[in-house]
């Protein structure tokens, strides 16, 4: 029969750290294409609307 406070072999291993969310976010590499690719087409799509809508309408 095993006691109660006797240590055990896991009791030396370290708690396994929890990886912060930015970290697990930053380390995905799609996630990072797909944004890499996403944002700049976002961008360029709203600033040629908005160039658009500035051009003065012809007589």
């Amino acid at each position: 029969m095993q006691e109660e406070n006797a240590p055990s072999a896991t009791d030396d291993l370290p708690k396994p750290e929890r990886v912060p969310f930015f970290q697990r976010l930053l380390d995905n590499p799609f996630l990072l294409l797909f944004l890499g690719v996403t944002m700049p087409t976002v961008f360029y799509i709203m600033w040629g609307i908005m160039e658009i809508a500035t051009i003065p309408v012809a007589p």
